[in-house]
């Protein structure tokens, strides 16, 4: 299947295969200017047997995320053992949160793949460690829409300034982000606006899935893509699901969210056409 040309603010496109975000530096290094956006963020680094990495955080914060392995997270005084996972398919895992202004600096002795989820803020909250315990998880849907959402940093489970981020496990076959949904307006009590990156892992060799976001007013964002992983796709606007995964695959998938509302908040406007039966 070929990938759509969609729609987004720069003009650039939607659907970002594996390599098409990378540089020296990150395998995904996905920011607001390349987005065309103005506050999330999403980074993959991958680091060999005793490998460090080094960053600054400028104007936003940051949750250091393990996707395969684990490693130390330094920041000025503090400094968090991450003792991670080995696949994101395998469990929950612990974090780190950094805040902005500062210097970070990660380590891995067996090696590993981390990902780097990001907000423009204006709060400079304390560094902190999130026990992989304390990670509320949840089935959300049922029958083929049955999905499994890891919350570390929901809205109302862990504290930050904008950033909201989230971890979902499709089961093979399933559908998830059903039923189509949007957040691109800001409506007291009913909608947040939010941009959103979907970073994609599929579990087996050959994998694959399909994410769908499509307008929700004229010239809006318009995307259907075949995705593996590495792959991500961007979500500036719109309505967005299903996430597909392939039968005998499970999918996973890491939602990076932030917006310029006053309060963090994860507030969603199902379709109208497609919900009955389906929350």
């Amino acid at each position: 299947m070929t990938n759509t040309e969609p729609h987004s603010p720069t003009g650039g496109e939607l659907y970002v295969p594996k390599g098409a975000a990378a540089n020296a530096r990150y395998t995904v290094d996905i920011d607001p200017k390349l987005a065309g956006w103005t506050h999330s963020s999403l980074r993959i680094v991958e680091l060999e047997a005793g490998g460090t990495h080094t960053f600054t955080t400028g104007e936003s914060e940051w949750i250091v995320l393990p996707l395969h392995g684990g490693c130390t997270v330094q920041t000025g005084t503090d400094e968090f053992q991450l003792l991670g996972r080995e696949s994101v398919f395998a469990s929950v895992t612990d974090f780190a949160y950094v805040p902005r202004d500062a210097r970070v600096q990660i380590a891995s002795g067996a090696g590993g793949r981390f990902a780097l989820a990001g907000a423009k803020c204006e709060r400079r909250l304390p560094a902190r460690y999130g026990p992989a315990p304390e990670v509320p998880t949840e089935v959300r849907g049922s029958g083929t829409c049955t999905r499994h959402v890891r919350n570390f940093a929901s809205a109302d489970a862990f504290d930050c300034d904008k950033l909201i981020a989230v971890e979902v496990i499709t089961p093979g076959g399933n559908w998830s982000s059903y039923p189509p949904h949007k957040h691109d307006e800001h409506r007291p009590g009913e909608e947040a606006e939010l941009e959103e990156i979907y970073y994609f892992e599929i579990d087996g060799p050959n994998g694959f899935g399909y994410q769908r976001v499509f307008p929700s007013r004229e010239g809006g964002s318009d995307v259907l893509a075949e995705v593996r992983s590495g792959d991500a796709v961007l979500v500036p606007d719109g309505w967005h699901g299903p996430s597909i995964a392939q039968p005998g695959h499970a999918m996973y998938y890491l939602n990076v969210m932030a917006g310029p509302g006053g309060t963090r908040e994860w507030r969603i406007c199902f379709h109208p056409d497609h919900t009955e039966g389906y929350r």
